[in-house]
């Protein structure tokens, strides 16, 4: 059964630093935890550095729940990757028929509403999965908040 879900976050920072936060590896590591931690290949630090082919997988990542207790793989695939505007990943994933999540940013006056929609359709059922998307996501943007308190004090 498909999952839908989307999650918002309004911050008071600009764009440009937005866009740095969801591309940085480093900053998606410290979003995710500590829930999800990814492997990436050595030497690459912001998905904004990659060539996009479309489609064409970027690298195959090992997902890790609290980091120790294997989840299986993803093999990152962005359909686009729209610099200051956002990217939609589409990607091979581990016990996911499909996984499609799009993160955009949007302008607002005094800073940047970042916003992740989720297409999934899960191998395990939806009462299962929808519960920790949701906490995972919902950490996620919890962690944006607060790296932008942070720099307001």
């Amino acid at each position: 059964m498909p999952l839908d879900l989307r999650f918002s976050s309004e911050l008071n920072i600009p764009s440009t630093q937005a866009w740095r936060w969801i591309t940085d590896v480093q900053l998606l590591r410290e979003e995710m935890a500590p829930w999800l931690w990814m492997s990436v290949p050595k030497g690459l630090n912001s998905l904004a550095d990659v060539q996009v082919e479309p489609g064409q997988a970027l690298f195959t990542s090992w997902l890790w729940l609290f980091g120790v207790l294997p989840l299986g793989t993803s093999r990152l695939t962005l359909l686009t990757l729209e610099p200051g505007r956002g990217f939609v990943e589409q990607s091979p994933m581990s016990g996911m028929r499909l996984w499609r999540h799009e993160r955009r940013l949007e302008v607002l006056t005094g800073g940047t509403r970042i916003t992740d929609t989720l297409h999934v359709e899960p191998l395990l059922p939806a009462f299962i999965v929808r519960p920790f998307l949701t906490l995972f996501f919902r950490s996620r943007h919890r962690a944006l908040r607060s790296r932008a308190a942070r720099l307001g004090r």
